[in-house]
C-alpha cells in the first residue's frame, strides 16, 4: 500500500522511500533549518510534501552532485532567497553554462559569456 503524492510520512516511511537511514534524516534537520517536519506526540516526525522535496533536494546535492553539507546550505539558502532565478533559468543558458569539471577554460571566454547574459537578461527587462 502506498501513500498519496501530497500525503505526510513519517521519519521511517521516507527513509524506506529514499533509502536514506532515520538518523541521517534526523542530522540533516539539525544541518538545515530549512527542513522542518511536523513533530507530534512523542516527537514523531511527519514529513511534509515539501519537505520531502527538500530531502530529495539535498540527498541530490549531496550524493550525487558531490556538495559539501556547507555548500548544499548555501545553495538552498540562496535558492529560498530567489527561487524565481533557479526555476527560471532558460535552458540554453543553462546549457551553455560553463561546468565544474571545465575548470580549465579561459576566463576571458567565461567573463564574455556572463556579460553577454547580462545584456540579454537587461534587454529583458527593460522590455518588460
Amino acid at each position: 500500500m502506498t501513500k498519496e503524492q501530497g500525503a505526510f510520512r513519517t521519519i521511517g516511511e521516507l527513509s524506506k522511500e529514499l533509502k536514506i537511514k532515520p538518523h541521517i534524516l534526523r542530522y540533516w534537520e539539525d544541518q538545515f533549518a530549512m527542513l522542518t517536519p511536523l513533530k507530534r506526540a512523542g516527537a514523531r516526525r511527519h514529513y511534509r510534501p515539501e519537505d520531502v522535496e527538500t530531502v530529495k533536494l539535498i540527498n541530490r546535492l549531496l550524493n550525487e552532485e558531490g556538495y559539501t553539507i556547507k555548500g548544499a546550505r548555501k545553495f538552498l539558502t540562496s535558492r529560498r532567497k530567489r527561487p524565481e532565478m533557479v526555476e527560471n533559468v532558460p535552458q540554453s543558458v543553462a546549457e551553455s553554462a560553463p561546468s565544474a569539471e571545465d575548470g580549465l577554460e579561459d576566463n576571458g571566454l567565461v567573463l564574455a559569456e556572463l556579460k553577454s547574459i547580462r545584456d540579454q537578461l537587461s534587454q529583458a527587462l527593460s522590455q518588460a
